[in-house]
């Protein structure tokens, strides 16, 4: 009979942690040479010793039998074998069963490939968020749409502009219907950091200079990833209607690469489409915060 699944990953933590203890030097965690080692890296009792937990116990650990850890001591434990991010989760997944709590934050720094890929989308309006919801950057149709290059740096924001900017009021046809739906996707986002000093002082700002967004969020919804069909308003070619999704640009960053879409066949679009193509060689902004 093939070992159960919880066997296979005690051993998996087991090969995990020789080899991630192996590839340690004592001087590396902070510890004295003690000359020639038998074994490359750190002994057990030194990672014991470092993480705060007996040498039985780790060594038990390290041997995959069933015993129970907790999240403070995996804590540790990453810090002493100085895993990385990735290493930390996968860590946590083997021996917890669970990811580890990972709180948010804010980044503003866009891959240059995320930029070519938008720039390949002309009849796409696309821009990146962060988890603030400060537009990072985007490209010519987006630009054409929404008119991000117009708006200074540091109010380039998408939750800050849909609540205090005329135009971009404006721009959402239904925005009484939408701009609800967009605060309550980023109530979501705020629960991951919920400490961050940036998306709470835009918290307090917009309550404070928008009574639609102070009444809304004390409402307390919260909905999953922006997604479905948007209604823009648009001085050139009226309304016309678009799918609009959410995807992941960089998942430990927070990155993601919002899209709209005119819905195919439908009256207008070809129309919205004509128009950005018009505008084709203009070229937006580079990725700038």
């Amino acid at each position: 009979m093939p070992p159960r699944s919880l066997d296979r990953t005690r051993a998996a933590l087991a090969d995990f942690l020789r080899q991630r203890r192996e590839r340690i030097s004592p001087a590396q965690a902070g510890l004295p040479s003690a000359g020639r080692r038998r074994t490359p890296g750190l002994r057990r009792e030194e990672v014991a010793a470092l993480a705060g937990v007996g040498l039985t116990w780790y060594t038990w650990l390290e041997q995959g039998r069933e015993i129970g850890v907790s999240a403070a001591f995996l804590e540790s434990l990453a810090r002493v074998l100085r895993l990385d991010a990735a290493e930390r989760r996968h860590l946590f997944l083997l021996a917890h069963q669970r990811p580890p709590a990972e709180s948010g934050r804010t980044w503003c720094i866009v891959p240059p490939l995320v930029r070519r890929l938008m720039d390949d989308l002309p009849l796409r309006p696309a821009y990146v968020l962060n988890l603030r919801w400060d537009v990072l950057a985007w490209n010519a149709a987006a630009e054409r749409v929404f008119g991000f290059g117009a708006c200074a740096p540091g109010h380039r924001n998408m939750l800050r502009m849909i609540f205090l900017d005329p135009a971009m009021r404006e721009r959402f046809d239904g925005w009484e219907a939408q701009a609800p739906q967009m605060l309550a996707s980023f109530r979501r986002d705020l629960a991951r950091a919920p400490d961050d000093p940036t998306l709470l002082e835009l918290v307090d700002e917009l309550e404070c200079a928008a009574p639609d967004f102070r009444q809304w969020w004390r409402q307390h919804d919260v909905q999953g990833v922006c997604t479905g069909i948007r209604a823009l308003r648009l001085d050139a070619v009226g309304t016309v209607r678009c799918e609009h999704t959410t995807l992941t640009a960089d998942e430990e960053r927070h990155l993601r690469l919002v899209v709209y879409a005119a819905v195919a066949g439908e009256p207008g679009s070809a129309a919205f489409e004509a128009w950005l193509a018009s505008g084709s060689d203009a070229r937006a902004p580079a990725a700038v915060y």
